[in-house]
């Protein structure tokens, strides 16, 4: 992996960007306890939470930093699912930062049967579209373990974020804003797909969808 794009940002704001995202995503209930992670692409390496560590509870001096190889540089030991940033951040190279929740909605999405593995979630407004796009769903990996890494490594590329089975999403964005705004996208429209169920609805359709990306000019 290399520095792709410069993040315009020095890094001791990026720092603090992750504990004040961190800590209004933990206030607001979309992470509990010590469960997931958030990441910031640097000019030289990337910043992670560390592992076992409360989004609440974030002190900036201890964020892990890591290099372009993955290699622990600096502070805490990062989160056990760093290869899940590594490997969206291969792929995507407008990538300035990921979020990664056990978010209440979105998880219970990822434990439903009978989903669209290549779009878990219907094109419900079109502000999921505008956000998120296409949400491919990637089958069940034990937490921790290297293949979930090229699971999403074959996704990211195409897709902005991913959902995890039993698990989670992974949500990629030009910057820690953009990331966290298309993770509570994300999770918005899972608690619609949640409510809506056996009901019918009207999800927007391939000429909606075109329209969307046409005028908004989406990449997705």
């Amino acid at each position: 992996m290399s520095a792709m794009m410069s993040t315009g940002r020095d890094e001791a704001t990026l720092r603090e960007e992750i504990v004040g995202f961190g800590r209004s995503l933990f206030d607001r209930g979309l992470t509990a306890g010590s469960s997931g992670n958030i990441s910031v692409r640097l000019d030289d390496g990337w910043l992670l939470t560390p592992t076992n560590a409360c989004l609440g509870r974030l002190d900036p001096a201890r964020l892990a930093k890591l290099d372009w190889s993955g290699r622990h540089v600096s502070g805490d030991a990062p989160s056990k699912e760093a290869f899940l940033h590594r490997a969206m951040y291969e792929e995507r190279a407008g990538a300035g930062a990921i979020v990664h929740l056990h978010s209440t909605h979105s998880a219970a999405v990822s434990c439903m049967c009978g989903l669209n593995h290549h779009d878990s979630i219907p094109p419900l407004t079109p502000y999921f579209v505008m956000k998120i796009g296409r949400l491919p769903l990637i089958p069940y990996h034990r937490p921790g373990d290297p293949a979930l890494g090229d699971a999403i490594r074959g996704l990211a590329r195409k897709h902005c974020a991913v959902l995890l089975a039993n698990h989670g999403p992974v949500v990629s964005g030009t910057s820690l804003e953009a990331a966290v705004y298309a993770t509570e996208e994300l999770e918005e429209t899972a608690k619609l797909f949640l409510l809506l169920r056996n009901t019918p609805t009207s999800p927007l359709n391939a000429e909606q969808i075109e329209e969307l990306k046409s005028v908004f000019k989406l990449d997705i």
